[in-house]
């Protein structure tokens, strides 16, 4: 899990949960529910296990050590893998491969470890001062090759790099940037305004993720693509981007991403500076430019060069996938998923070197069997219900990604999703926090079964930060599968958000991606078995109805999902 421990050391400001709703979608159609356990945030099940029991025995085991972090492509994947198969097999789920019997869907991968990066060198009048590797920008290729380099390359400003019809947003209209070098800002014109008629106003849309911008600047012919760091619109500072590892991950294709961008990167805001200097121009007054309604690339009249050398390495995860057969629609269906990978290990650590990933997400995969295992009790639904156990996600998103490109059914036919990523393990809290709040009727077929547990949905404190783009559930939205990622929220039900918050704030400090990420026998979970019960129940409705949601008028995955509309009808 990739981000919603950000937002948990924001959740003192979570009072917003008042926001209105975008839509009053919620079903009216009523089918009779499977008996289940239920319990309110005011009398909660003392021994937390109101939902499954089973639940703490699965977190703890897939959290243990001879996991050794679960990393892909690894004996710890082959464990989880195996211990999520062989219990979808003693369920009874269907498996992903009917032929075969096999639950295992092979993801392939490709690392890419560049070993040799040169600085940025630039040429032409007036040209600024080199600009040293990772101290003062960042470069990598995605491109599966020994050695790439931009030579000469012209820069161009592009403004925010983005191409979005539904808000009448173009920056590379009428260019052409075959070969050349793009610069760009972070973030998306919506939150350098704050105008909430511009793009999502304050919420990040996707259009404004960096991976986005990568994505865009190829489409678009470009040799090189650029981004201008800036803390406040990027979600981190620069130590984020130039601190960690330079190894990438991807999926392994045929054209070996050939159709990137040669190079990819990341400017500081000091040597966005220094480039627009020799242009007589600031930053801000670039900006400015970017947001104007007339605005048009400029080229900066100065050319690139950059160099990175590779080695690589073929590998292969998996995703588990199970499902329950519908009765009367077996095409249609419900997602429920989880990432099953971690960090691994780290043979340089003498003290502690394993990764174990506890909260993150061991915690989503327990979810993930607990549910399975519930279901597997209840009479058939009309609709099939699918589990899936995605793979790589701290890689990228890349099981999602693949699963997203080889679906088991048909994603037209998908109703919808529910993520588990980073449980409670806190105890019972009064909200639940929606990141991504409002961007599909979702939502509103939640929000009944919250409110049943004398609970409220809140919003996801910084929106601006896009943490709805970094969680498996994107893979699938970006395919128009209306998806929902809620986690246990703050407002514990005794001991208040301060006390929460805290929490939070200790884990990112001390166990985030650490080895101190290790499961507590004292964690309190009832929380997150008031949250199980009620993604149960959410899927359990839509399983047995016939009901569609839909994204949000004018969401930028709206369009993916009503171009699939004739193949519902």
């Amino acid at each position: 899990m990739r981000t919603f421990i950000f937002t948990a050391i924001a959740a003192s400001v979570l009072a917003a949960c008042g926001q209105q709703q975008t839509s009053e979608a919620q079903s009216e159609t009523s089918v009779a529910e499977p008996e289940q356990q239920s319990q309110t945030a005011q009398q909660p099940d003392l021994e937390g296990s109101a939902f499954n029991p089973n639940y703490r025995d699965y977190l703890e085991t897939i959290s243990a050590d001879e996991f050794a972090g679960r990393e892909p492509s690894t004996e710890g994947e082959e464990k989880v893998v195996s211990f999520i198969e062989n219990h979808f097999k003693e369920w009874g789920l269907k498996p992903y491969n009917s032929e075969t019997g096999s639950y295992r869907q092979s993801v392939p991968l490709v690392k890419i470890m560049p070993y040799q990066v040169s600085d940025m060198t630039f040429s032409g009048e007036n040209a600024p001062d080199t600009m040293k590797y990772r101290t003062e920008m960042m470069a990598w290729t995605m491109q599966v090759t020994d050695e790439v380099a931009v030579e000469n390359s012209d820069m161009v400003f592009v403004g925010y790099g983005i191409v979005a019809p539904e808000y009448n947003w173009n920056d590379y209209e009428g260019l052409d940037v075959e070969g050349k070098t793009v610069v760009m800002f972070v973030n998306d014109p919506g939150y350098a305004t704050q105008d909430p008629e511009l793009f999502n106003g304050n919420a990040m849309t996707y259009y404004g993720r960096w991976t986005y911008k990568f994505e865009e600047a190829a489409r678009q012919g470009a040799a090189g693509a650029i981004i201008i760091h800036e803390t406040g619109p990027a979600g981190y500072g620069w130590g984020v981007v130039a601190s960690g590892s330079p190894v990438r991950y991807d999926l392994k294709k045929e054209n070996n991403n050939m159709d990137r961008a040669k190079v990819e990167g990341w400017m500081t805001l000091d040597s966005a500076q220094d480039l627009f200097a020799q242009l007589d121009m600031s930053v801000d007054e670039a900006r400015q430019m970017a947001l104007s309604e007339d605005f048009e690339a400029m080229p900066l009249n100065v050319q690139a060069n950059v160099s990175i050398k590779n080695k690589f390495e073929e590998l292969s995860a998996y995703n588990v996938v199970g499902y329950i057969e519908g009765s009367k629609y077996p095409q249609e269906h419900v997602i429920y998923m989880a990432h099953h990978d971690h960090l691994g290990t780290d043979p340089v650590r003498e003290d502690d070197p394993i990764y174990n990933g506890a909260q993150d997400n061991a915690t989503g995969t327990a979810g993930l069997l607990a549910l399975a295992e519930k279901f597997s009790q209840q009479p058939q639904p009309e609709r099939s219900i699918v589990f899936l156990a995605v793979g790589a996600e701290e890689s990228g998103l890349l099981g999602s990604k693949w699963y997203a490109e080889e679906p088991m059914l048909p994603l037209s036919q998908a109703v919808g999703g529910i993520n588990m990523d980073l449980m409670n393990v806190y105890g019972p809290v009064k909200d639940m926090v929606v990141i991504g709040y409002g961007n599909s009727e979702m939502d509103q077929y939640l929000k009944p079964y919250i409110e049943e547990q004398d609970r409220y949905l809140a919003p996801n404190p910084t929106p601006e930060a896009g943490f709805f783009y970094r969680s498996d559930h994107f893979s699938l939205a970006k395919k128009g599968v209306p998806m929902l990622y809620a986690e246990g929220g703050n407002d514990h039900i005794t001991k208040g958000k301060e006390w929460t918050e805290e929490q939070r704030a200790k884990y990112v400090a001390e166990a985030y991606h650490k080895p101190a990420d290790e499961y507590d026998p004292n964690w309190d979970l009832r929380g997150a078995q008031q949250d199980m019960s009620a993604f149960f129940k959410l899927g359990w409705q839509l399983a047995n109805s016939r009901d569609w949601p839909q994204w949000a008028d004018g969401n930028e995955f709206e369009a993916a999902r009503k171009a699939t509309e004739e193949e519902r009808n």
